[in-house]
């Protein structure tokens, strides 16, 4: 029995991604629990920032951290409000220049579809991995979130920041997508100034994750509502658990939650 507060799962990459979920006194690599039974168990829900028992309100934060906390300001899901290579404080001035001046990639990700993405070049791997990409591309280096969020905004134009999660759950992507489209919009549509910008050479990478059957269709589990779960691990992708009865999980999206772990 494993108990602790839910985070995002932690990766290594070889042949095929590994899972490791990170609890204060025990990781549990969850590609050996495939085939096995895992019963889990709601307990409770504790702030991944001030740490306080006390309501998820989003992102693993409590209310009042989620509009406080620098982990959290709006420019982590929307590069372009970065604004530390300006000298200006959204939150936090130095945890703003520490994230926001390092070099950032957009990139192109195949899920469920094509999708353009920015993140920090250092996270690179690790974000196609979260987000369930089996194929992915990286066009742009930047030198600060900024500029790279301004090259997303004119790639959004085309192509989706979204996931769509559902259909990344049901199947590997369709094999017939591939980069060419996205790398001529690039070429015919992007300004010189941010062609500079452009890698050579790109960055391409394809992911296998562990997988042994994926789901007839989805039921997205709810712990806080429901309590108690238990199912056979099928696989693991993105950060969702995948379970022989079509039960999903994501990790990601309960972060903060206090739960129990039993592996039979």
């Amino acid at each position: 029995m494993f108990s602790g507060v839910l985070k995002k799962m932690y990766t290594e990459i070889n042949n095929e991604v590994k899972y490791y979920l990170d609890f204060k006194d025990h990781i549990i690599n969850f590609n050996q629990c495939l085939e096995k039974k895992i019963n889990l168990k709601f307990i409770g829900s504790q702030c991944l920032s001030c740490h306080e028992e006390i309501e998820i309100f989003r992102q693993g934060f409590c209310k009042k951290c989620f509009f406080k906390s620098p982990l959290a300001g709006e420019w982590i899901m929307r590069p372009e409000l970065s604004k530390a290579h300006l000298d200006i404080e959204d939150r936090n001035l130095d945890y703003e220049r520490k994230i926001q001046l390092q070099p950032h990639v957009v990139y192109f990700a195949i899920s469920s579809h094509i999708k353009v993405g920015v993140t920090r070049k250092s996270q690179l791997i690790t974000r196609w991995i979260d987000q369930g990409a089996d194929r992915a591309i990286a066009l742009f280096e930047f030198p600060n979130r900024y500029l790279a969020g301004i090259c997303e905004v004119l790639l959004k134009q085309n192509f989706s920041d979204k996931t769509n999660w559902r259909k990344m759950l049901l199947s590997d992507s369709d094999q017939s997508l591939n980069f060419i489209e996205a790398e001529e919009f690039v070429d015919n549509n992007i300004k010189d100034e941010l062609k500079i910008y452009l890698l050579k050479p790109k960055i391409y990478k394809e992911i296998n994750f562990p997988i042994i059957k994926y789901p007839d269709k989805i039921n997205s589990l709810n712990l806080k509502k429901n309590k108690l779960y238990s199912g056979k691990l099928s696989g693991i992708k993105g950060q969702y658990l995948i379970f022989e009865d079509s039960t999903v999980f994501n990790i990601r999206s309960n972060e903060g939650l206090k739960v129990e772990i039993d592996i039979e």
